[in-house]
């Protein structure tokens, strides 16, 4: 195997974060994400056997491991909905890098199975999750989440992710104006003095099923500022290179931390570090791509472990994307041709 390169792309980008979606089915048909009118009943998710397998998500992990990737985040869909999912993350969770450090592994989730699957998952080796919470309402979570999901369930998960060990839990919350954007207060409030770290996300323009408008964009700066009316906040330095969301703490030292993920408003293409595979085992190296590179004929096909590496080397060295700094205005961005892979595809 290929030794590690500290692999770079053209803009001097090192690839340290690989996120792996596992799924691409959702227990959820949140409507920012993967609306009724498009995943309904007669919407045509992958075969199983057109999913990497546990065994080729594990190959292809150890390979961009020696590749510079130090990071694996597990997604969807809704990654626990994975049948065996515990298997997969122990044998993740098994991968050390080249001097023999442990991998960070983690996992999003929007919190439904976490109840039932935490002690396993941290048993198995994951170290931390992130929950999807973007209402603290019940008729209005359930109403977002369209599938009458009630919102102490998944208060109920963050209180089980934190017991099996797998804090602090990062909680996300994706904001669009004149849905939820006048929670953000309450948000805070309630993970104040928590030691579970809220962060706010602007809604982004991924895939073409949400009817993104920049107009439903509420900006983080809007965010900060309305939080430090009543809570004055101050930054905190990044825990290390290409983290995407901006860290404040409370100026009168209550524990808490709030982030924001300013995509739309403050791109961070600059030091992005992240690619991603998708659940059938295509690579992508952008969010906000429109195709990918196909892995899976790959490791299907009996190619070796030096052949997988130079098919990820050469990817890599040849990314050039920054569509975030690059974004005109919403009218332009809506009306071309080019098709955007589904945030419910790609993984978040």
């Amino acid at each position: 195997m290929l030794p590690a390169t500290g692999l770079t792309d053209r803009l001097g980008r090192e690839l340290h974060d690989l996120r792996i979606s596992i799924t691409d089915r959702c227990n959820f048909r949140c409507v920012y994400c993967m609306p009724k009118e498009i995943f309904g009943r007669d919407f045509q998710f992958m075969e199983r056997s057109e999913l990497l397998t546990f065994e080729e998500i594990e190959r292809l992990a150890r390979v961009a491991v020696s590749l510079g990737v130090r990071k694996l985040r597990l997604t969807g869909g809704e990654p626990l909905l994975r049948r065996g999912v515990e298997e997969l993350v122990a044998r993740l969770a098994a991968i050390h890098t080249p001097d023999g450090t442990p991998l960070d592994l983690a996992l999003t989730t929007n919190g439904s199975a976490l109840p039932v699957k935490a002690e396993a998952l941290a048993a198995a080796g994951l170290g931390r999750v992130t929950i999807s919470l973007d209402s603290l309402r019940d008729e209005r979570f359930q109403a977002m989440n369209d599938v009458r999901f009630p919102v102490r369930r998944v208060l109920e998960a963050i209180v089980a992710a934190e017991a099996a060990g797998l804090g602090p839990v990062k909680v996300n919350t994706v904001l669009k104006r004149g849905m939820n954007d006048d929670e953000i207060l309450e948000l805070a409030e309630h993970f104040r003095g928590a030691p579970h770290p809220l962060r706010f996300i602007e809604y982004m323009d991924v895939g073409s099923s949400n009817g993104w408008e920049l107009k439903d964009v509420v900006p983080s700066a809007e965010v900060i500022s309305r939080i430090s009316e009543v809570y004055p906040l101050v930054p905190v330095a990044p825990a290390h290179p290409g983290e995407t969301a901006k860290r404040w703490r409370y100026a009168d030292g209550t524990p808490g931390e709030i982030g924001v993920i300013s995509s739309v408003t403050g791109a961070f293409c600059g030091d992005c570090t992240r690619a991603r595979v998708s659940a059938e085992g295509k690579l992508f190296t952008c969010l906000f791509a429109s195709e990918g590179t196909d892995l899976r004929a790959l490791l299907r096909s009996g190619a070796a472990d030096d052949e997988l590496a130079a098919a990820l080397t050469g990817v890599w060295h040849e990314r050039d994307d920054r569509y975030s700094e690059i974004r005109s205005q919403a009218s332009a961005n809506r009306g071309g041709s080019t098709r955007r892979i589904e945030m419910s595809y790609i993984g978040g």
